[in-house]
């Protein structure tokens, strides 16, 4: 701009000074004045007089001659001395030699520049400050483009910040919530544990206190128990004289009195004990399963079931062990008198308010181990109900199917032979329903299930959810755990005179 500035004043000094310099020349043109008598020759364009009074200045010429006729031809010569046009403008020459131009001949004094000169001066100054203007336009641009792309991250930027000051509200909402809810549960909790706490503790104070006592009384039981092993073991009950194959021959030489007996089914093998009944339905029953008060566990092994185990009689303070105790008579044992003739088989079973039912079966098979002592029955008849040929009655289809006995192989929790999923470990009824028996998929009747006192129970307490108790489902279903429960045998009905193999006696028929 300053540049600028000084050649504005530069062009309009030069632009006066060149008008001041021509009205000198057209006034000395202008005004021609006589010559003299005897004065020297004159310059033909004539004398112009100095306008700032000034006298011209005259430059003489020798032309050679005489010295009594010396002349001269004198030429004067109109231009601005130098002298005056410094006294004009002093400041500006100094100013024009610094920044401006100059004529070839210095004694000609000094010009501003005229246009041409000015144009080559701007094109100097162009050339020079083109590159300047362009870097500075690309810079502007790139600012520009700068500029644009700060205003469009400014603008999503305050978008964005709109939506995260939607999200940070609702999000202080959303804690406001749970710490209110936090409180609440909070206080709840104080509450509980200031009030209910104590009282569960003191309560569970007694529940620790009453196991400590039972744990003492198990103890003493066990010392005894160990005091008690250390002896010898004697027989404590009486057997009597009488003995037979089984507990229908004994009844037919005479023993009338239900207790325990010796009996020898094989002459090949040594006898044991059994109780015969000798009073239900005529007598010569052979107890082989019997179920009472939960004393014995009956989730046991194959080889358990199979020698058999349990107590089998015990004396009650009358001198001989008329008593049953729970026992299950051995698989092998059982098999064996089902083969010596035909045997017909007796359930009857008792409910906690001791009414009774049973189940009577003509015909009873037991196979070898062989053969997984597979079960058979014939010829039902009674009042709890034929689970063992029709499986459950409330049931139908499959269901029903799946619950018959019939024709079924024995099964323990460590000798899977029933027919759900042969082969897979998880698909054991056995395992599930606490003992072993002639299941299917998996039963109707459970007579070697765990003992539940009272009768009913739940899949909460069984011990895998299921159906596990001394179940016979067409009478109490499923969930009714029966209070006595026993499985007699015996030669079908030839202690009884005038009857035949296969033949039913009257009492039967008149309860049936």
């Amino acid at each position: 701009m300053r540049l600028t500035l000084v050649l504005l004043f530069c062009i309009s000094t030069a632009q006066a000074i060149v008008l001041d310099y021509q009205d000198e020349i057209e006034t000395d043109g202008s005004e021609e004045s006589e010559p003299e008598a005897g004065s020297l020759e004159l310059d033909p364009r004539g004398h112009r007089p100095d306008n700032h009074g000034h006298r011209p200045v005259t430059h003489g010429t020798y032309t050679g001659g005489s010295s009594s006729g010396v002349s001269y031809r004198r030429r004067q010569t109109f231009r601005p001395t130098p002298a005056t046009y410094r006294a004009a403008v002093p400041e500006d020459k100094i100013h024009q030699e610094q920044g401006g131009c100059k004529h070839l001949n210095e004694d000609w004094g000094v010009l501003c520049p005229n246009g041409c000169e000015l144009r080559t001066g701007l094109l100097k100054v162009e050339q020079n400050m083109n590159p300047t203007i362009e870097n500075l336009k690309l810079q502007v641009s790139n600012l520009t483009r700068f500029t644009n792309i700060i205003h469009l991250y400014v603008d999503r930027v305050d978008h964005e910040m709109q939506q995260r000051q939607a999200q940070f509200t609702g999000n202080n909402d959303i804690v406001d919530s749970y710490n209110s809810e936090l409180e609440d549960r909070f206080t709840l909790i104080k509450e509980k544990v200031e009030r209910t706490l104590p009282l569960n503790i003191r309560l569970m104070r007694s529940l620790v206190e009453s196991f400590k006592m039972k744990l003492q009384t198990l103890e003493r039981a066990v010392l005894t128990q160990k005091e008690y092993c250390k002896r010898p073991c004697t027989v404590t009950c009486n057997i009597p004289v009488v003995s037979g194959k089984e507990c229908n021959s004994i009844y037919e030489k005479g023993g009338r009195t239900s207790q325990l007996y010796l009996i020898q089914p094989d002459l090949y093998k040594a006898p044991y004990k059994v109780y015969c009944d000798m009073t239900t339905e005529e007598g010569g029953w052979t107890l082989i399963q019997n179920r009472q008060d939960g004393s014995i566990d009956f989730g046991r092994s194959w080889d358990a079931y199979k020698n058999g185990f349990g107590n089998i009689a015990f004396d009650v303070g009358k001198g001989f062990c008329d008593t049953p105790g729970e026992y299950w008579l051995g698989n092998d044992r059982i098999s064996y008198l089902t083969k010596l003739k035909d045997t017909e088989l007796l359930f009857e079973m008792h409910d906690w308010e001791n009414n009774a039912l049973n189940a009577h079966y003509k015909k009873f098979t037991v196979q070898n181990e062989v053969n997984k002592y597979r079960m058979s029955v014939e010829g039902y008849f009674g009042t709890a109900g034929n689970t063992l040929m029709e499986g459950a009655k409330m049931l139908h289809g499959d269901n029903r199917t799946m619950t018959i006995h019939q024709n079924m192989k024995f099964s323990t929790y460590d000798r899977d032979n029933d027919a759900w999923e042969p082969g897979n470990p998880t698909k054991q009824c056995a395992r599930e329903d606490g003992g072993g028996w002639w299941y299917n998929r998996c039963h109707s009747s459970n007579p070697n299930g765990r003992y539940y006192w009272g009768g009913e129970y739940t899949k909460e307490v069984a011990k895998h959810g299921t159906d596990d108790g001394i179940v016979w489902m067409n009478w109490k279903g499923s969930w009714y755990s029966m209070k006595k429960m026993s499985m007699k045998i015996r030669p079908v009905f030839s202690n009884i005179p005038g009857q035949g193999a296969g033949q039913i006696p009257q009492s039967f028929l008149d309860k049936s």
